[in-house]
């Protein structure tokens, strides 16, 4: 067998993200190389929406701190460098194709070969994380079953747990928490949420906390006001009392100060007067997104992976639509043009095919990563 020298090569050859999940296989390869690698402090965050921002914040503030750190995170938008996060910066080419290297050095082509896309970039997060302080990963599908889950963490923070990934993960919230938190051995800081949710951490875990029972009326109004001057979106503040309750945890002292020019791509971001993106695609993000727009009217640019909710989102988000774009994308995870176009039929809603947008209206961009990349695209 040819050994491909190159990482973007070797990755790509790889394919989709979504090729037939084996629960065993990574921790099988983990056993392989986990006396090779030396990870720091390490933090997992787990949940189904809120993950990406509150691994951002921790990273950041620790980062601001004047710690060495390492967030590793999922999907990216315009390249996979933005899954590396070193002290405020992506990772570059060089040091992608160098981590390459290394991982041939340690196991053979063969178990590389075998990983999936999502295991691999795992596997190279270890080795690019070794010698920071803290590194901070977010988990892909799930918890228990999820590639990042094989190294025992020093802390978990659980985000809010919905309905999401359902044919893997279970099609209750309970089912979808016992998945994601049964993985957890270390101590756990949990949002307040659904009961299902508590009653399952109660269960499941010894060390836990809640974000409620950590965060103070006076935290509150720090989280209130940073987002408000920061111009971001009210249901960041789960994410954001997560990130104070991990600085309490680990003892550091509270400056939201810190923060103030940390960036966060895609989240009910406005890149121009009139359009906001917003990478979310499932309810939760449908449901957080119309707390936000209130009685704003908007087209929504729009498409859908064939294992989301679909309708129920367009359900949530119809009396603020003036009209659904519809954004073609041509991936195989995606819906059929044909059937999302029957939805809004059917919805009585009215639709178009998204060419480009126009000054006069406001648009929003929703439904995944992958729209909002597609949209960019379009747009530059």
């Amino acid at each position: 067998m040819q050994v491909d020298s190159s990482f973007f090569s070797f990755i790509d050859s790889k394919g989709s993200e979504s090729l037939e999940i084996d629960i065993k296989r990574f921790p099988r390869f983990y056993k392989k190389i986990k006396n090779k690698i030396n990870l720091p402090k390490k933090v997992q965050i787990i949940g189904t929406n809120g993950k990406g921002t509150t691994g951002r914040f921790l990273a950041y503030y620790l980062y601001k701190s004047g710690f060495h750190v390492g967030h590793f995170s999922s999907p990216h938008i315009h390249s996979i460098n933005e899954r590396f996060w070193i002290n405020n910066h992506d990772i570059t080419d060089t040091a992608l194709e160098l981590l390459h290297k290394r991982a041939l050095q340690l196991v053979s082509y063969s178990d590389l070969v075998s990983l999936s896309y999502f295991e691999y970039l795992t596997f190279l997060a270890f080795l690019a994380f070794e010698n920071l302080d803290y590194v901070i990963f977010e988990a892909g599908l799930g918890g228990e079953y999820d590639a990042t889950s094989v190294v025992d963490y020093d802390l978990t923070l659980v985000t809010k747990i919905g309905l999401d990934h359902t044919a893997f993960l279970g099609e209750t919230i309970e089912k979808i928490a016992k998945t994601k938190i049964r993985a957890i051995k270390s101590d756990t800081i949990v949002v307040s949420g659904e009961d299902s949710v508590n009653k399952v951490a109660k269960r499941y875990l010894k060390n836990l906390q809640f974000t409620h029972k950590i965060i103070t009326p006076y935290d509150k109004k720090i989280i209130n006001h940073f987002l408000k001057t920061q111009s971001m979106p009210s249901f960041l503040s789960d994410n954001l009392a997560l990130c104070i309750g991990a600085i309490k945890y680990l003892k550091l002292d509270l400056d939201i100060k810190l923060l103030n020019d940390i960036k966060l791509i895609g989240r009910f971001q406005k890149i121009k007067k009139n359009i906001t993106i917003d990478v979310g695609h499932n309810e939760l993000a449908a449901q957080a997104i119309k707390k936000e727009l209130k009685n704003k009217k908007i087209i929504l640019v729009y498409n859908t992976y064939k294992d989301k909710n679909y309708q129920k989102i367009l359900e949530i988000l119809k009396p603020n639509i003036l009209k659904l774009s519809i954004i073609n994308i041509k991936d195989d995870r995606i819906l059929p043009l044909s059937r999302l176009e029957k939805i809004a039929n059917d919805m009585s809603i009215e639709y178009d095919i998204f060419n480009k947008t126009d000054s006069d209206r406001d648009y929003l961009v929703f439904g995944s990563f992958l729209v909002v990349k597609r949209f960019l695209e379009i747009e530059k």
